[in-house]
């Protein structure tokens, strides 16, 4: 349940915070045989994508779990984000210099959860207030999610020591995801990032 919990907080920060689509690039990665040397996003989707991510920006590199984050992200959605929404992940490992698929297991991986709404309910319960920092600054955790601007300043995080699988410790990854309901796409984004588990 502790892997679902970080996987949905994950979700949420995402859905929540960075609102996606498909235009602008942070410029920090760079690849070199393979390895990740700095954490990277890009938008996706299509030019008419009613999502737009528009900046975000997480420290430190490589992220440490458990250990302090730091994040700020800033976005945009051009029509109302209501359940059901369906979320596609696809999920890559850097192994010996080749990115593997990492199959879904256990809810974690490339997996597709039928309604991310759903998910963010299991972890924060309709009702229950919104975690910090996210209640400071008024954001919401819950679908629906309504069309505007959402802006999450430079804020520190604090992630649990967690028993993660032992292919989702150590490693350079690339996490495709793809927001969609009714058959339509909403957003896609990609990460690369590296991750450092004691």
């Amino acid at each position: 349940m502790e892997r679902l919990n970080m996987l949905t907080v994950s979700l949420a920060l995402v859905l929540v915070l960075t609102q996606i689509n498909c235009s602008s690039s942070s410029k920090l990665h760079r690849v070199k045989k393979g390895q990740i040397l700095g954490f990277d996003w890009k938008n996706c989707g299509q030019p008419d994508d009613p999502a737009v991510l528009k900046s975000l920006k997480v420290s430190p590199d490589p992220i440490s779990i458990p250990g302090d984050l730091t994040a700020s992200a800033s976005g945009s959605t051009s029509v109302e984000l209501a359940s059901p929404l369906s979320l596609n992940v696809t999920l890559e490992k850097e192994v010996a210099g080749f990115w593997v698929k990492i199959p879904c297991l256990e809810e974690l991986g490339s997996c597709h959860y039928q309604d991310a709404c759903d998910l963010l309910d299991q972890v924060i319960p309709p009702g229950q207030d919104c975690p910090e920092p996210l209640h400071t600054y008024g954001l919401p955790c819950h679908c629906p999610f309504k069309a505007g601007s959402y802006s999450l300043p430079q804020s520190d995080f604090f992630l649990p020591n967690v028993d993660l699988p032992y292919w989702l410790t150590n490693g350079d990854y690339r996490v495709q995801g793809v927001l969609g309901s009714q058959g339509k796409e909403l957003a896609c984004l990609k990460i690369s990032l590296a991750l450092h588990s004691d």
